[in-house]
């Protein structure tokens, strides 16, 4: 009588539980995600699989990637599929909200607002909470800004050419989303310290600069649910963002990153990961 094939039990992290898997020892991560399905209710197309930082390609058998008995594996569900549905498809309102978004951006980018920040605006974001700084042809955050102290709660200067980001955004202590998408910031130039002080911060983007590390520092942000860091210059990504564990968006595609630390594993509440490779 033959023997069954030796079988593994894995470890897999998602939605903040842990689901223990037995798998064929010779099993590939695309049968895993075969079984994960129904466990988890999301498609094998939808599921990326990373374990001690490296993504588990499908074609690759598990214990070629390490993957052993005990094994600790994050199921993370990609960007734009329905757990247990198939892709979302864009219906005509969906279309027409797109193109009426984007002739609003280009109607922005033709009349952009007057780069001069007087008092009355000011004011408006003290009232308001809200500095909308976007599309301003900025070389520089204006030093209005940081005079709003802890009455502004959204900062967002997207493509403009910022070079710096000093230690005064500090004083914007209530801040929980920080939006500087397409800027000129390098590590030089970006107080890690002045940022790390924002413990109510939410939302981080820091996409298409020139960022080539990411600090220690990025750990203490523990509040944060959302960190877009897209087309930089990143080697690699810091041990210490296991910390945030309330960190639900990872985007860092378009980077020189090779491999994740094994400390992404702790990210407990990540439901959304962009690959690291274009």
């Amino acid at each position: 009588m033959e023997s069954s094939p030796p079988t593994i039990t894995v470890q897999v992290k998602f939605a903040g539980r842990t689901i223990p898997v037995e798998v064929p020892a010779a099993a590939t991560t695309a049968e895993l995600k075969r079984l994960l399905q129904p466990l988890t209710n999301v498609l094998p197309r939808g599921q990326r699989l990373v374990c001690k930082g490296k993504v588990l390609q499908d074609a690759a058998s598990l214990s070629s990637m390490q993957v052993v008995d005990g094994s600790k594996v994050m199921l993370i569900a990609s960007q734009g599929l329905h757990q247990g549905d198939g892709p979302i498809t864009k219906n005509s309102s969906s279309s027409a909200t797109s193109v009426t978004r984007a002739s609003k951006v280009k109607e922005r980018q033709t009349q952009k607002p007057e780069a001069v920040v007087g008092k009355s605006r000011a004011e408006r974001w003290k009232l308001t909470g809200v500095v909308a700084l976007h599309d301003c042809d900025l070389k520089a955050v204006p030093e209005e800004v940081w005079d709003c102290g802890p009455s502004v709660r959204i900062l967002d200067a997207s493509n403009n050419c910022i070079k710096e980001i000093p230690h005064k955004i500090a004083a914007l202590k209530s801040l929980n989303k920080v939006l500087l998408t397409a800027n000129d910031i390098d590590d030089e130039n970006i107080s890690w310290e002045g940022l790390s002080c924002l413990q109510k911060l939410l939302n981080l983007s820091l996409s298409q600069n020139r960022l080539v590390s990411l600090p220690s520092t990025l750990g203490s942000l523990t509040s944060l649910r959302e960190l877009r860091i897209a087309n930089n210059r990143l080697d690699n990504l810091p041990i210490e963002i296991g910390s945030l564990k309330h960190l639900q968006i990872l985007i860092a595609n378009n980077n020189r990153i090779a491999t994740l630390p094994s400390s992404i594993g702790d990210c407990e509440s990540l439901t959304e990961f962009i690959s690291l490779k274009s």
